[in-house]
């Protein structure tokens, strides 16, 4: 009987109109926006490879200069692509795509796609996930919302209850249909973006395709069971609608918005002159640096067993400039933690909010399985720093192993010492560790989805004829 049922609706939906007008405007939609952003994709992602290599030969093809000329020469880092982020860019385009490398600075990333945004891309891009968290459910919203209200107010439903049809047939029946139904429309999807992952290169995300895949059929399955419960219980076709439509825009429009600005409010950021001023005076502190060398000066006569710095064979300069490296990577480090400690508690908020409004928790698990979330940008960022803190310590140390007597020409190094520094390669961290990241999202959408399960079934126990 459930195949039957299910069978039935499938038909009534190939055939109806509506269905075939929105299931192809939906198509075409993710099938433009597949296209796009794999190109898009494909393009960032050659750039970045010739990139990395130009970058590269041009830190070994650097002319003989004093070590630390080379630390403040410096070296780009290009923050790498995963494959799945065309389908969501999350925070990428307001973040930068590389970094300068260089002594004494933890430099911001450049070169962000928002600065050169049109006036028109403030409306926002089209992109897969937008198709698929806002217009999507709206289309089943739109399409199931008569699936019982509609069989009631025509009497049909009264004659199938009345030929012995289970109310739990009926549900279970009208939920494959319905899910059939939008296969049409998701499956080319899938297999579209499958094919595009394929072509732009092994830039990692399979696993991450496939999880986020899965996230957004359980995304779509909650709004397939409450429509299906919403139309069970609702006395009319109409009513029905109204309360399907305030579902879907609170929980997609509005609740997004107002959450966001709820959660800058209660955590907000610091505000960035005094920020940078305040940095900008610790990091000029005179007692900071000269301390921290004195001290690594008197441990060093300690351990080698001399009473003057003269006799410990080193280039003090060296040693000081690292020193001075390891003053600034802690007041760095401390401000940097003050700066993202608010915006990963508006994260947190959000993330929360998404046990009553799934959206959030779809939105924070479709970014980081897409590999732009801010969790993943910092992580790239500490990743460049460890880089550039392992760079400075490489070339410090030439410094200080090579000691200048008086009338000494000044010290060069070469391409030897260049070479000592490793090409920057950052792995960015599996699905597995992100869905671990995001495990109260996740937990809150199965959750729903269950909750949407039972919901639907309950409302089908109570089902009436009339």
């Amino acid at each position: 009987m459930i195949i039957t049922i299910a069978r039935k609706e499938f038909i009534e939906f190939v055939r109806d109109g509506r269905f075939r007008w929105a299931g192809a405007i939906i198509l075409a939609l993710l099938v433009v926006a597949i296209i796009a952003g794999a190109r898009y994709q494909r393009d960032l992602v050659a750039q970045q490879r010739a990139a990395d290599t130009a970058e590269r030969a041009r830190w070994l093809g650097q002319t003989e200069k004093n070590p630390h000329s080379a630390a403040h020469y410096g070296i780009y880092a290009f923050k790498p692509r995963l494959a799945p982020a065309f389908l969501d860019p999350g925070v990428e385009p307001y973040t930068g795509v590389t970094v300068l490398l260089e002594a004494h600075k933890q430099n911001e990333l450049l070169f962000r796609p928002a600065e050169d945004a049109t006036i028109a891309q403030r409306f926002g891009d089209l992109t897969v996930n937008l198709v698929l968290q806002i217009v999507l459910p709206l289309v089943v919203v739109l399409l199931a919302f008569g699936a019982f209200a509609g069989e009631r107010e025509r009497g049909t439903l009264r004659q199938l209850m009345a030929a012995g049809v289970r109310p739990r047939d009926l549900v279970l029946g009208k939920l494959a249909g319905t899910g059939a139904a939008l296969g049409l429309i998701v499956l080319p999807a899938v297999l579209l973006g499958s094919a595009a992952l394929a072509l732009i290169g092994p830039t990692g995300g399979a696993a991450r395709f496939g999880v986020l895949s899965v996230i957004y059929v359980l995304w779509l399955a909650v709004f397939i069971f409450i429509t299906l419960a919403i139309s069970a219980r609702a006395p009319s076709p109409r009513l029905a609608l109204i309360v399907l439509l305030g579902f879907w825009a609170v929980n997609c429009l509005l609740a997004p918005r107002a959450l966001s600005d709820f959660a800058a409010a209660r955590h907000p950021l610091p505000e960035p002159v005094s920020f940078k001023a305040r940095l900008k005076e610790e990091l000029g502190d005179p007692h900071g640096a000269p301390a921290r060398f004195e001290q690594r000066v008197a441990e060093l006569m300690k351990q080698r067993g001399v009473t003057k710095p003269e006799d410990l064979g080193v280039n003090l300069v060296g040693l000081r400039l690292q020193a001075s490296e390891e003053n600034s990577d802690e007041i760095f480090d401390r401000h940097h933690r003050d700066l993202f400690a608010p915006m990963q508690a508006q994260n947190t908020l959000l993330a929360r909010a998404g046990a009553v409004f799934p959206l959030l928790g779809v939105q924070a698990l479709s970014m980081g399985l897409a590999g732009t979330d801010l969790a993943q940008h910092r992580d790239f960022m500490r990743a460049a720093d460890q880089h550039r803190r392992v760079m400075q310590v490489i070339l410090n140390e030439d410094l200080m192993a090579n000691p200048l007597k008086a009338g000494d020409p000044a010290y060069l190094a070469g391409p030897e010492v260049w070479a000592k520094v490793p090409p920057f390669n950052y792995e960015p961290p599996g699905a597995g560790a992100v869905l671990t990241a995001h495990a109260w999202p996740l937990a809150a959408l199965i959750l729903w989805c269950g909750l949407a399960a039972w919901f639907a079934l309950r409302s089908a126990a109570v089902l009436r004829p009339v």
